[in-house]
């Protein structure tokens, strides 16, 4: 791995992911021209942009984004606090730990939605700088995210971040199947 450039990382309410809007799509658009992503209606550009949208009105809605010392985006991470009426938990049923489930309860439960690097700029840790930037700055003490069970290299790094793999859950009929995954306090 390279090393990882300077960073300039921005943390972006709503109303600022507002105004990046179309950057943000940009990026989405270029991580996922590639199969078996390209094609799939749940990956298109259009969808996300839906998913987005949506995101920005959920509690604790943020984004940051890396930019390199010449102003150019590298990536970004979004994400929501995770309430306990989310249909995530109760697609996992019993598989969360019970202190995860009473974390959620008291609005302790970040949610980690997308994290994306622009292809050419993986392999410098410009993801795993993300992600820490991310959840350093969080109010919640627990973090939860969904990864593709055969998205590569990302499905083998959130271990080594920490995570670990509570079950599987599908958030749509028409998306992939992804590993829900949890990041206990304490871990970054």
């Amino acid at each position: 791995m390279a090393q990882t450039p300077a960073l300039k990382f921005t943390r972006h309410t709503p109303e600022a992911a507002l105004e990046i809007y179309d950057e943000l799509l940009a990026v989405y658009a270029e991580v996922y021209d590639v199969p078996p992503y390209i094609g799939d209606p749940f990956f298109s550009v259009e969808t996300y942009g839906d998913r987005l949208r949506a995101a920005f009105d959920m509690p604790g809605f943020e984004v940051v984004t890396a930019r390199l010392a010449d102003g150019t985006l590298a990536g970004y991470v979004h994400g929501v606090t995770l309430v306990p009426d989310r249909a995530w938990w109760a697609s996992l049923a019993d598989l969360v730990p019970a202190d995860a489930r009473a974390a959620a309860v008291a609005g302790a439960v970040f949610w980690l939605r997308e994290l994306m690097v622009l292809p050419k700029h993986t392999t410098q840790g410009i993801g795993r700088a993300l992600h820490n930037e991310m959840v350093a700055g969080r109010a919640e003490p627990w973090t939860t995210l969904t990864c593709i069970v055969d998205n590569e290299p990302a499905r083998s790094a959130y271990p080594r971040w920490g995570y670990e793999v509570v079950g599987q859950i599908k958030h749509a009929p028409e998306s992939p199947l992804y590993d829900a995954m949890i990041l206990r306090p304490g871990q970054v």
